[in-house]
């Protein structure tokens, strides 16, 4: 597989963890880009990285570049995908790749147009489990999918000004932590929801605590999401069908399923299935994005995003809940 040079805009945690897996497998970390030059110097240094940029607009432009790995805040993501794309560089971009439906719809149309490669940086489509569980389901294993059941429940400490509560960089549960959640739904829905039920509690801020969700299908199948970022819950995710149930706990970077066959309404069995490593998630993701750069496709990955990015869109204007850039160009 050839060496790409990765050029890397922010410097927080999930940088740091990015940069740990780009220093595994066979990526370069060429560059790094942020404004604070003191959290820029300390990166720099403690990855080992070749070049730095206080200004990210100046690394997009550097010819030596390869791909951009996006780690802000969810405002700036579009901004710096457009930049990226437009210099001809594939993105990696962390979710929520955009904050509507009408951004995420002109960068994808963009990365078709230069022949690029976006990708949403959901690691659940990466971990080893998933391949496993949908085969079983493929092999007739659960019967007909029926319901799937996502929790998702953090523990924020309340600061208005955090970007978590903040309406101005796109806060509340369902940017943060609700794209996991659609994303497992969606995993396992046969086709795209026509119908979204919601009821939502607000912060003080205007943006969302907590919620309740439900996705429904043409073909009846349903999904119900419960996400909050004051109440924790677990990372669980379940699939129930007519012949069986698994449940995946901490879903984003799952490694097993636990399985519970149902013969009869009064008989069971039980199994369980184990596949992959909880810390290698950012490797796989980056492995795949990698690949998908050489074969010239994603395998489907980014019409996934942009479903979610429309559900979730959905969602926001059932509540009637904006930020104020969502109508920006």
């Amino acid at each position: 597989m050839k060496k790409f040079n990765w050029g890397i805009i922010g410097t927080g945690w999930i940088a740091h963890d990015m940069a740990d897996a780009l220093n595994k497998v066979n990526g370069e970390i060429y560059a790094a880009a942020n404004p604070n030059e003191e959290a820029l110097r300390a990166f720099v240094q403690e990855k080992h990285v070749q070049h730095a940029f206080n200004n990210p607009d100046e690394m997009i432009k550097d010819p030596s570049i390869d791909i951009i790995y996006i780690a802000t805040p969810h405002t700036f993501h579009y901004d710096y995908i457009k930049k990226a794309l437009n210099a001809g560089k594939h993105v990696f971009c962390e979710k929520a790749i955009t904050v509507n439906a009408q951004q995420f719809d002109e960068v994808a149309q963009l990365a078709k147009e230069k022949h690029l490669i976006l990708m949403e940086g959901f690691t659940l489509y990466h971990m080893p489990i998933y391949q496993k569980m949908q085969d079983m389901i493929k092999t007739g294993k659960f019967g007909d999918i029926k319901m799937i059941q996502i929790n998702f429940g953090s523990l924020k400490e309340y600061n208005p000004q955090n970007r978590f509560f903040n309406k101005d960089l796109a806060g509340g549960a369902l940017l943060d932590i609700g794209g996991y959640a659609t994303a497992f739904a969606i995993s396992f829905m046969d086709e795209y929801p026509e119908s979204i039920n919601t009821t939502v509690k607000f912060f003080e801020t205007g943006v969302d605590e907590e919620s309740g969700i439900i996705l429904k299908n043409s073909k009846g199948q349903m999904a119900v999401m419960s996400l909050s970022m004051r109440a924790k819950q677990p990372k669980r995710g379940l699939v129930s069908g007519t012949k069986g149930y698994f449940e995946i706990n901490q879903y984003p970077r799952g490694t097993e399923a636990y399985i519970t066959y149902t013969q009869s309404a009064h008989e069971e069995s039980y199994d369980k299935v184990t596949a992959g490593n909880a810390d290698q998630a950012l490797e796989y993701e980056v492995t795949d994005f990698q690949k998908y750069i050489e074969q010239g496709h994603d395998e489907g990955e980014l019409e996934k995003s942009r479903m979610i990015a429309h559900i979730l869109t959905s969602i926001r204007t059932a509540w009637g809940m904006t930020y104020p850039f969502d109508n920006e160009e």
